[in-house]
C-alpha cells in the first residue's frame, strides 16, 4: 500500500489530483476492521411472510411431548436444549470473611436500567441446611462478584466447579489471583476482562413436586463494572455508552454434559424497526 501511494503521488501531482488518489487508497485503511468472525446472515433473500421450513420438514409427528414429572430427572434434557448458556463466575465472601469462588450457567442478564444480573444455585445435597458456599455467603452479606468466563483461564475456573469442604477458597485451589472490589467485600477475578460488582435485590427459592427447595434464584445490582482496556470500546454506542469489543472478550458459554463452547461465528441482523448499519 505504500508503494501505491507514493505512486499516486508521483503520477497524479502535475495533473493536480493527487489528493483524490490519495484519499482514495486511504479510505480503506480508516475504515472499521471487519469482524473475523463475522459472515452473512443464514437467509439474506427472506421477506416478510416467506416460509422458513425447518429440517424435518412439514413432518407433523416430528416432536417427542416430555414432561418433566414422568422424568427421572430433566436436567440432561435442560443443559443440553437450552444452550448456550453464558456462565456465572461468582466469587463470594462469608460474614467471617471466608472466600468462595464457582461457576454457574443457570444465568443471564435481566435489565439494564438498573442493570440486574442473576443466577440460579442448586441445592447441595451434602451440605447440612442444603446451600452452596456461594449461597449461604450472600445470604450473610447481600454481596457478591459476578466475573465473565474468557477461554484464556478456563481450565483453573473449571476446577472451582469441583466439590470441596465447606470454607475452602477456590481461589487457592485454583491458582487464580483476587484483585480487590470498589463498592462490595468479595474480590474480582484478575484474570477476567469484565466483573460485575453486585448487591443482593432478591432471592426466590424454587420447590420441587415435593415441596422442597431444589434451587434458589439470585438477583443483584450491579454497582460497579470493571472493563479491560483492550475489551473496551467507549464510543462503541455512542457518547456515554460503553461497550465491550466481542471478539477480544472471548466468552465461554455452556452446552450439555462436560461441553464448553465459543463463538465460531456471528451475523448481524436489524430489528424490523431498525436501520442497517452502513459500518
Amino acid at each position: 500500500m505504500r508503494v501505491q501511494i507514493l505512486g499516486a503521488a508521483a503520477t497524479g501531482f502535475t495533473a493536480g489530483v493527487v489528493l483524490p488518489r490519495l484519499l482514495a487508497l486511504i479510505r480503506p485503511l480508516l475504515a472499521p476492521a471487519a469482524s473475523s468472525l463475522q459472515v452473512a446472515p443464514p437467509h439474506p433473500d427472506w421477506k416478510p411472510g416467506d416460509k422458513q421450513t425447518p429440517p424435518w420438514g412439514d413432518d407433523p409427528d416430528a416432536h417427542y411431548a416430555l414432561d418433566p414429572k414422568e422424568m427421572t430427572s430433566a436436567y440432561p434434557l435442560m443443559i443440553s436444549s437450552y444452550a448456550p448458556r453464558p456462565i456465572a463466575f461468582v466469587s463470594t465472601l462469608s460474614a467471617a470473611g471466608e472466600g468462595n469462588l464457582a461457576p454457574f450457567s443457570y444465568s443471564g442478564v435481566f435489565g439494564h436500567d438498573p442493570p440486574v444480573v442473576g443466577f440460579s444455585v442448586c441445592r447441595n445435597r451434602t451440605s447440612p441446611d442444603g446451600k452452596k458456599d456461594t449461597l449461604a455467603n450472600i445470604d450473610e452479606t447481600g454481596e457478591f462478584v459476578v466475573n465473565i468466563m474468557s477461554d484464556w483461564f478456563v481450565e483453573a475456573a473449571n476446577h472451582c466447579c469441583g466439590t470441596f469442604p465447606r470454607g475452602t477458597d477456590e481461589f487457592d485451589e485454583s491458582g487464580l489471583t483476587r484483585k480487590p472490589s470498589l463498592r462490595v467485600r468479595p474480590p474480582r477475578v484478575a484474570e477476567s476482562a469484565v466483573h460485575f460488582e453486585c448487591k443482593l435485590v432478591h432471592t426466590y427459592e424454587m420447590l420441587n413436586a415435593k415441596g422442597e427447595v431444589s434451587a434458589t434464584l439470585v438477583l443483584g445490582q450491579v454497582v460497579m463494572v470493571h472493563t479491560a482496556k483492550s475489551v473496551t470500546q467507549f464510543m462503541g454506542e455512542g457518547r456515554g455508552k460503553p461497550a465491550v469489543d466481542f471478539e477480544r472478550l472471548r466468552p465461554l458459554c455452556r452446552l450439555g454434559g462436560d461441553t464448553y463452547g465459543v463463538v465460531g461465528s456471528t451475523f448481524d441482523l436489524p430489528r424490523p424497526d431498525r436501520a442497517v448499519s452502513k459500518t
